[in-house]
């Protein structure tokens, strides 16, 4: 979190310029956190920079700008609903599939399996290696006599 108020500052123009202490350090008020709170909580809710800019310009020209800072939330707002609901969906249609293996892995637990026919096809659970392993292998490279 210490590059975060640095970047919103310098790099994002989000916050105002901080007072700086003899040693160059940047001060920030409680208000100042406060804001970088909001700011953070706006990221978390993956409201683009653009958008964060737009707010933060508004904030800046003082009350009169209110009822333009809540359309700008409402719409936010409404995309962060829509954004839940699809993801809901989403949890829901996993959960399904989830549910949809478990079962099929408790009737494969509970149903013998067919015993091998002679002359089938039926491979083996170890076959042979078709190629020598790495100690003939290197049996076969040596000179011979």
């Amino acid at each position: 979190m210490a590059h975060t108020p640095r970047y919103y500052d310098e790099r994002a123009g989000l916050i105002a310029p901080v007072a700086r202490a003899s040693g160059g350090q940047r001060r920030y008020a409680a208000s100042d956190m406060e804001w970088i709170g909001f700011l953070l909580r706006l990221r978390e809710t993956q409201m683009p920079i653009g958008q964060m800019q737009a707010f933060a310009r508004l904030r800046s020209e003082g009350s009169a700008t209110a009822p333009e800072r809540r359309q700008l939330l409402e719409q936010h707002f409404a995309q962060v609903l829509a954004t839940i609901t699809a993801m809901q969906q989403a949890a829901q249609a996993l959960q399904a599939k989830i549910a949809h293996y478990q079962g099929l892995e408790a009737s494969l637990r509970h149903t013998p399996s067919p015993p091998p026919h002679q002359g089938s096809s039926h491979v083996p659970r170890n076959p042979t290696p078709l190629s020598p392993g790495p100690r003939q292998a290197a049996r076969n490279r040596r000179p011979r006599g």
